[in-house]
């Protein structure tokens, strides 16, 4: 019996639209449902060198938590270019700021292989809104609820 690999056009046939709503969730667990579902790994006919994986629509990325005290202990660094142009930016400022979607995103981001054309095509059918609100109606996307998944996905109060 031979290994069965999908082809592109099999693939494309088979995306599903998937939408997560990330209130009170675990930012670094929810990263890794959405970059397995990106990939495709939960399907039985995964192929690694195709983009079998789905469209994840996710809303409330600004409403995400963290363990512990990330929030306010966790910084991250970035260099300008000039000389002592090192600068730092704390979770609650990013989170607080203009985007905080970028929080997922870059979580998510992480977790996906490294310098990769075919990452970087499966990252394009990610979309993250810091509200509830999304345009994507059209494609009735099936709620997925993480939560359920496992108790340490959510976060108590």
């Amino acid at each position: 019996m031979k290994t069965y690999a999908m082809k592109p056009a099999e693939a494309a046939d088979q995306k599903n639209w998937i939408l997560i709503d990330a209130e009170g969730l675990v930012v670094g667990r929810l990263a890794s449902v959405i970059a397995t579902r990106l990939r495709g790994k939960h399907k039985p006919a995964y192929t690694p060198h195709v983009d079998c994986g789905d469209h994840i629509v996710v809303v409330n990325a600004e409403k995400v938590v963290f363990t512990g005290a990330k929030m306010s202990d966790k910084k991250f660094y970035w260099h300008t270019g000039y000389p002592g142009g090192i600068k730092e930016r704390t979770m609650e400022k990013i989170i607080g700021g203009a985007h905080p979607e970028r929080v997922l995103m870059k979580a998510v981001e992480r977790m996906m292989p490294k310098d990769s054309p075919l990452a970087r095509k499966q990252m394009t059918n990610l979309r993250i809104y810091a509200g509830a609100e999304h345009p994507h109606d059209a494609q009735n996307p099936q709620n997925l609820d993480v939560a359920a998944m496992n108790s340490k996905n959510q976060r108590d109060a």
